[in-house]
């Protein structure tokens, strides 16, 4: 099976430094040592990056298309305005979650809108790091259930 790509979008390499009481004390680090200790559990490979560039991030879903079997994505603030990265999700033709550490349903009205959303498999928010764990385990059922990758 390919390995699931893990993308995180701008501000994330801040995490445990940027508002803690909204977004959590565990580092960026600490996310991907979680993500890469789950998705050995579940027999997964998987790829995990930050960019705060959108450039950035829809170069790496376009690669996800040939060398991954899904992608799961907290794409941050480009949740809520980013056309490119929709396109991208769509064009890579995978299985996709979103994913937010905080219930952005709970914050700001801007934050209830996910322009990303319609391009996903599924949304996930609210669980803190445990949403990444979540988003992998989903992704493993969806593939495996789907025999894609």
């Amino acid at each position: 099976m390919k390995p699931v790509y893990v993308l995180n979008g701008p501000n994330l390499n801040l995490l445990g430094l940027r508002e803690p009481a909204i977004y959590g004390t565990a580092t960026l680090a600490d996310v991907e040592a979680l993500c890469k200790s789950h998705a050995e559990a579940l027999g997964l490979g998987l790829v995990f990056r930050q960019s705060n560039s959108e450039g950035e991030l829809v170069g790496w879903i376009h690669e996800a298309r040939e060398k991954a079997s899904g992608i799961a994505i907290n794409a941050g603030a480009y949740t809520h305005t980013s056309v490119a990265l929709h396109d991208a999700l769509k064009a890579a033709d995978l299985p996709a979650v979103e994913v937010h550490l905080s219930n952005v349903h709970k914050r700001e009205a801007f934050r209830h809108t996910s322009l990303i959303a319609p391009a996903v498999t599924g949304v996930i928010c609210g669980f803190g790091p445990q949403s990444y764990v979540l988003a992998l385990s989903a992704l493993h059922s969806f593939i495996t259930a789907n025999k894609k990758g």
